[in-house]
């Protein structure tokens, strides 16, 4: 039974990790960025990703436990790919050389 409670220890310990990192990652980006995802609020993911953190933390009971990992979740795959896009954060980092502030230079070609 001691290895199935380290697990359960584990797996809860991953999802309030995950909670923390997605509730950080919401408060880094900026409030219209969200509109122009067409996404909820800021406000909302902040207060939906606080109150997953605060149940992770301090009402350990399994089905609220879930119902924040799904919002984290859908926070994640959904939420953040969409504010880096429009943000511009997506693709590669750096660019070439001859990247100019509006894509790449070609020469006057």
């Amino acid at each position: 039974m001691t290895a199935f409670g380290g697990f359960m220890w584990l797996l809860f310990t991953a999802m309030l990790v995950l909670a923390v990192v997605a509730l950080v990652l919401a408060v880094v980006a900026r409030e219209d960025a969200y509109r122009a995802a067409d996404k909820q609020t800021k406000n909302f993911w902040l207060i939906i990703l606080g109150i997953t953190v605060l149940v992770n933390l301090v009402v350990p009971m399994l089905f609220l436990q879930i119902a924040g990992l799904i919002a984290t979740i859908v926070f994640m795959v959904d939420v953040r790919p969409a504010l880096k896009q429009v943000t511009g954060g997506g693709g590669r980092r750096g660019g070439s050389s001859s990247d100019g502030p509006y894509g790449p230079y070609n020469g006057g070609r």
